[in-house]
């Protein structure tokens, strides 16, 4: 072949060369084959001179990988290539008489490797008990070796689905009713509730539910207490420790406030029966909760004072109420105290508004919205709504008025009576007014002219608008 062709990277790879080892480019061989490659990206720059070289085959150059796989192939990184095996010298000096380029074939062995596997151990998320399951608590405790285990499994049920608390509940209490026999089982059972509720996040609120519920229907009275004293023993333990605790290192504190929202839970959820069989709060949570306000207070850190933010707009307005009732301004104090804070604390930015804000919120009667009057009893004076669904008229000089204005009241009478809205509608809508009514009988069905082509030309100034 000759050395004057600017041959591109690869070409002419696999053709034959020598004596007698194939046919070689020649006169207008040459040029044919040259006329070829010139579509390829190869040109010419004058006649080829044949060139006699020692007569033997070469040995095939191994060809470049491609840089893309092939489509449907996946990864040609991971995909095993197989070269086509080196055939005889006459079939590759016939090949190349046919062909100016030997084109490479590769064939690609699909390869399946994964990870999966049918021995694979059963996946559970994270905080999932794959002991309890609905089965098992339909069983009751027979499935579980000890109480310990079963109530910690309803506990962790409820925490991953609080909804079933409706369903459930009365099921469960009939099944510790059969198990809570002792003293020790009772206690057990309120450390174990107890625990929960102060070391699960959003779990005080199902908590004080729970035990609700539980001081109600367990039927076990022994001497030591009710479901329900020894509750309240227990939140006395940590009741007594609040001034320590809410001095205590950031991991003390923050088991404090748990019991503090717990606490809070259970005053708004806890129905105890009165003497004369009504339904009240426990007031002796009345005044713990005062008295641990006064802690967080005492020890303005920043999460002392946004544990009681929390407090208050969980509890302020039921607190407020029940102080009220008893001549007690106890709520104006805390609120003139959370004010000396905000002055004088040295608390971040953030905590000083969350307190403004709560104190926003305690003037607006903690967001309480009272009950407008009835239609009845209704007025101008106590309805802002009064004059919702009236119509409302305008000037000659397009100043809009309504019933409520009362330069216009004798003028608005007027108009209203005059126009007699709606003589024969009732206020479903339905049509009294019959077959050939005068009043609908004067409605004429077509536009004004000239409302018909100021609507045209909105029609077109729409349209082209809306094809820019």
């Amino acid at each position: 072949m000759s050395d004057c062709f600017d041959r591109a990277p690869g070409a002419g790879r696999g053709q034959g060369r020598g004596r007698g080892g194939g046919a070689l480019l020649s006169g207008s061989g040459a040029a044919e084959s040259g006329a070829r490659l010139g579509g390829s990206g190869f040109h010419s720059s004058g006649p080829a001179e044949p060139q006699h070289k020692s007569g033997f085959l070469q040995q095939q150059e191994p060809l470049r990988p491609p840089k893309t796989a092939p489509p449907g192939t996946g990864n040609a990184e991971h995909m095993p290539q197989t070269k086509v095996p080196p055939v005889s010298q006459d079939k590759i000096a016939a090949h190349d008489c046919g062909s100016a380029m030997a084109k490479p074939q590769l064939v690609v062995a699909p390869v399946a490797t994964s990870k999966l596997s049918v021995n694979a151990p059963e996946f559970y998320p994270s905080g999932y008990n794959p002991s309890f399951t609905d089965s098992s608590f339909e069983d009751g405790c027979d499935g579980y070796p000890t109480l310990t285990e079963y109530v910690q499994d309803f506990l962790n049920h409820l925490t991953e689905q609080p909804g079933c608390f409706e369903t459930e509940i009365e099921h469960y209490a009939e099944t510790l009713n059969g198990w809570v026999t002792t003293d020790e089982a009772l206690q057990e059972l309120v450390e174990l509730i107890y625990r929960q509720a102060t070391s699960v996040p959003n779990f005080s609120y199902m908590g004080a539910r729970l035990c609700n519920y539980l001081s109600h229907h367990l039927t076990i009275n022994p001497q030591s207490g009710n479901f329900r004293q020894l509750l309240l023993q227990r939140c006395r333990t940590e009741y007594e420790n609040r001034d320590q605790a809410a001095k205590g290192d950031e991991a003390t504190r923050k088991q404090f406030h748990a019991f503090v929202l717990f606490l809070a839970e259970l005053y708004l959820n806890l129905e105890i029966k009165g003497t004369k069989g009504q339904v009240m709060r426990a007031e002796i949570l009345q005044t713990g909760l005062r008295e641990l306000l006064n802690a967080l207070f005492s020890n303005p850190v920043d999460n002392n004072l946004i544990c009681a933010v929390k407090l208050l707009k969980l509890t302020g307005s039921v607190l407020e109420d029940a102080w009220k009732e008893k001549g007690k301004t106890d709520m104006d104090e805390m609120v003139q105290r959370i004010e000396n804070v905000v002055l004088d604390a040295n608390c971040s930015r953030d905590v000083k508004q969350m307190l403004l804000k709560l104190v926003e919120l305690r003037s607006s009667n903690w967001g309480r919205v009272h009950v407008t009057s009835t239609y009845r009893e209704a007025t101008p004076e106590n309805d802002p709504n009064y004059f919702m669904n009236e119509p409302t008229f305008y000037t000659s000089e397009g100043v809009p008025f309504t019933a409520a204005d009362p330069d216009y009241q004798e003028k608005y009478q007027e108009l209203l009576d005059r126009e007699d809205f709606f003589p024969d509608y009732e206020e479903n809508g339905t049509d009294l007014s019959g077959a050939g009514d005068p009043y609908f009988d004067d409605i004429d069905d077509e536009m004004d002219p000239e409302i018909e082509e100021a609507y045209e030309k909105f029609c077109l100034e729409s349209e082209r608008k809306r094809k820019q």
